[in-house]
C-alpha cells in the first residue's frame, strides 16, 4: 500500500499548521475575531443592552485582556439636531469580542466641542 495523501502534505513548507507547527496557536489564531468584526459587533451589543443606536467609535484598543472601544451613542434626540444628547462609553471585550462590561464616561450635547485643557485645571 502506498500513502499518496500525506505526500502533499509533508512536501509543504509553506503550511506552518503541519510538520511541526503549533496547531493550538494556530487554531486560536484562525477563530480569533478580526478588528473590523469585534468592532461591529460591540456596536451591535451595545445597541441591544441600552436600547440607543451607536453612532461612531472613537476609540479602539485591542489590551491584554482583550479589546477596548469608546463608542458615541445618540441617547436624547432633539430638534434641532444640534441639541441632541450623545454620550460615550467605554465598552470592554473579550478576546472573542464578547462584551465583558460598558460605562458612559460622558454626555454632552451634539453641537458642542470639548473645553480645551490645559495643564493641571
Amino acid at each position: 500500500m502506498s500513502n499518496t495523501s500525506n505526500t502533499s502534505k509533508s512536501q509543504n513548507p509553506r503550511n506552518p499548521a503541519e510538520g511541526g507547527g503549533n496547531s493550538q496557536e494556530d487554531n486560536a489564531a484562525k477563530n480569533r475575531p478580526s478588528a473590523m468584526e469585534v468592532l461591529r459587533h460591540a456596536r451591535t451589543q451595545l445597541e441591544e443592552l441600552t436600547g440607543m443606536a451607536a453612532e461612531s467609535v472613537s476609540s479602539f484598543e485591542h489590551t491584554e485582556d482583550g479589546w477596548t472601544l469608546e463608542i458615541e451613542v445618540l441617547e436624547l434626540a432633539r430638534v434641532p439636531d444640534t441639541m441632541s444628547l450623545l454620550a460615550s462609553y467605554q465598552v470592554d471585550l473579550d478576546p472573542q469580542g464578547g462584551l465583558t462590561g460598558y460605562r458612559r464616561i460622558r454626555r454632552y450635547e451634539r453641537g458642542r466641542a470639548d473645553a480645551h485643557r490645559s495643564g493641571g485645571r
